[in-house]
């Protein structure tokens, strides 16, 4: 019979036992890795910790999204829906902040973004309503779009959000495309390499075209 090992750690403070346990909450950070981090910052001046603990609240207080893509912002508009220069008429649709962030990474795209917030997943719950999908679908309506890209992920639940809001807005006179599948089945699109990203979001295909394929 094997007895699990069980990692127990003797603090010799509470407040760094504290601390290490919150530092553990954070995804990807064990117990080991949280005490060497909190071993580091007691190691350098107090400065810095001070100023990482303001960054943090000042993240949590002052930081905002979007009132147009959802986006996280400094201001109600974001610097991309705020830039001019930008095309307003082309709205790549994401699933989250970090899809946004893989995209400008690439600079191939000029347009715009709406961050959905996730995907839909009944498994989990999530259906159409916890998503940001009606303010897109109100954009649509408006009348002063002019392609609508889906850059989710290429998974299940990927293609079932994409499909589900490409019958919503089939009746407007848009063009509808998708990224083009340089980007392997089943991939989360933050991960993938620039490169790859940016051909696949420059060389686009019909929506209509992408899902008959499926």
């Amino acid at each position: 019979m094997v007895i699990p090992y069980i990692c127990i750690m003797e603090f010799p403070s509470k407040l760094l036992e504290k601390a290490v346990d919150e530092m553990s909450q954070l995804p990807g950070i064990g117990k080991r890795t949280a005490l060497r981090l909190m071993l580091h910052l007691l190691k350098q001046p107090s400065e810095q910790s001070e100023r990482l603990a303001q960054s943090l609240v000042k993240m949590r207080t002052e930081l905002i999204f979007c009132e147009s893509c959802h986006n996280i912002s400094d201001q109600v508009l974001c610097d991309i829906c705020n830039n001019t220069n930008r095309d307003h008429q082309t709205i790549c649709v994401v699933e989250d902040i970090r899809d946004v962030m893989a995209l400008e990474n690439t600079q191939s795209f000029q347009g715009v973004y709406h961050v959905l917030g996730g995907k839909i997943s009944p498994m989990d719950g999530i259906g159409p309503s916890q998503l940001k999908i009606s303010s897109l679908i109100d954009k649509v309506k408006d009348g002063k779009v002019k392609e609508i890209i889906f850059a989710l992920s290429s998974t299940m639940e990927g293609d079932t959000t994409n499909f589900y809001i490409f019958k919503q807005i089939k009746e407007f006179n848009i063009i509808t495309s998708t990224i083009a599948r340089g980007i392997s089945v089943g991939d989360e699109l933050q991960y993938a390499d620039e490169v790859t990203l940016g051909r696949s979001l420059i060389h686009r295909v019909p929506f209509e075209s992408a899902f008959k394929t499926l």
